[in-house]
């Protein structure tokens, strides 16, 4: 197991919100100072920009409370080509964007030191447009039956109904 020395210092934290496109394999990212509904409505127009208005937006997304706060349903119910998909509980697996939330924090942030918050967000930025300029979509290697197992057992599991 890797861990950090004991003389290692934490210089400030940011907050990476991502967006994958799954037909090209494209990420739109966006760092902020903190999570809250603020910082999320702000990516959600980010996001909106970015996609042209002839498209429906699907986003799947955990059930952290910024995701579902009264003014995130406001502008939602606004702007009906947009879709919101919850994963269940512990199942961050099923969202293809924590795959590549694997891959930045192996490749570039895990090992990293960073004197700064601003030089962490330039060393994301320089991973993001690395990264698109080679990006593919992720393949799912999971047949859909082992994938719908999964999710009954987990079901099982988290109802309380397993044997």
């Amino acid at each position: 197991m890797e861990g950090v020395t004991h003389d290692y210092v934490r210089n400030g934290t940011t907050t990476l919100f991502a967006a994958l496109d799954i037909a090209s394999g494209n990420v739109l990212t966006e760092c902020k100072p903190r999570h809250r509904h603020q910082e999320f409505l702000g990516f959600l127009k980010r996001i909106d920009e970015a996609v042209p208005a002839t498209l429906d937006v699907h986003l799947i997304l955990d059930n952290y409370a910024t995701h579902k706060h009264a003014k995130v349903r406001v502008w939602l119910a606004a702007r009906p080509r947009f879709h919101l998909h919850f994963t269940p509980t512990y199942s961050s697996w099923f969202n293809q964007v924590e795959r590549w939330f694997g891959l930045i924090t192996q490749q570039t942030i895990r090992r990293g030191s960073f004197k700064s918050v601003k030089e962490l967000i330039a060393k994301i930025n320089q991973f993001v447009q690395h990264y698109n300029r080679n990006s593919k979509p992720f393949a799912w290697t999971a047949t859909a039956d082992s994938i719908f197992q999964k999710l009954a057992r987990l079901c099982s599991r988290v109802s309380g109904t397993e044997q």
